[in-house]
């Protein structure tokens, strides 16, 4: 081999060498990011762990009140077996914490999102978060104040003198929050159209077209919703479906024009 092959053999060893490490670096910087976003994933899951596990513990404190609040349209109410009374003030400790911690978690989500996306979905989010936050609460209060004491009066109003209603506290605190949560969700519906009405995937005039299909589709949704099969209970959350459609068809067509 001559002097000017060795040479030749010798440049090309040292170009595959100091090449290797270039095509290693990128993949070492995407395994960092990605261990990096599970850091902050598994971080922000902590602190919604310890929002809701503070919430929950500062709600035991006042459990019996809250219980006394929760079971009031019902009445007098029993446990069946020793323990039944516990976990009842332990479920109602926690489901109430969830609520009094919502905006953090809430918060932890935003935060967690918020750099993949552009500055006008920060914008349309920061408005979004807080506005479904307080439909939902807003759909809870209606339920409580509405539609729970009317549900339970109903279903009290089947005794006779041969039958008297002796409710579980904790068989009672499951249709509670059955009959709560669905509301919470049911309120986001205009919150929801207004997003698709600005995204320019729907009009009023498309809302109005769709009437009879959510009228039908109201009281489908409230027969799968519902936690009991009868048609009072189905017809107090169809109602609100489509009042709270009507009042987003008015948003849509005259605040946002469309």
């Amino acid at each position: 081999m001559s002097a000017d092959d060795k040479e030749r053999e010798e440049e090309s060893q040292s170009a595959v060498i100091s090449t290797e490490p270039e095509l290693e670096t990128p993949m070492e910087e995407d395994e960092m990011s990605l261990v990096g976003h599970l850091e902050e994933l598994r971080r922000r899951i902590l602190i919604v762990l310890v929002a809701v596990g503070v919430g929950s513990g500062v709600c035991y404190f006042y459990a019996e009140q809250l219980v006394a609040m929760i079971t009031a349209p019902a009445g007098k109410l029993y446990y069946l077996n020793p323990m039944e009374a516990f976990f009842a003030y332990l479920k109602v400790s926690v489901f109430a914490g969830f609520l009094l911690a919502l905006p953090v978690v809430l918060y932890q989500v935003w935060a967690f999102i918020v750099p993949a996306l552009t500055k006008k979905e920060r914008k349309m989010l920061l408005v979004l978060l807080p506005s479904s936050v307080l439909l939902f609460f807003v759909g809870i209060l209606f339920s409580y104040v509405l539609v729970l004491p009317a549900a339970t009066q109903f279903f009290m109003g089947f005794a006779t003198e041969t039958l008297t209603p002796m409710f579980s506290l904790g068989q009672y605190l499951s249709f509670f929050v059955s009959m709560l949560l669905p509301f919470g969700f049911v309120f986001e519906l205009p919150l929801f159209v207004i997003v698709l009405a600005k995204m320019g995937i729907i009009t009023s005039a498309f809302l109005r077209a769709k009437r009879k299909v959510v009228l039908v589709g109201s009281f489908i949704v409230g027969a799968i919703i519902s936690p009991t099969p009868d048609v009072f209970t189905q017809s107090m959350i169809a109602i609100p479906i489509i009042l709270l459609y009507e009042a987003s068809l008015w948003v849509v067509r005259y605040v946002l024009r469309r």
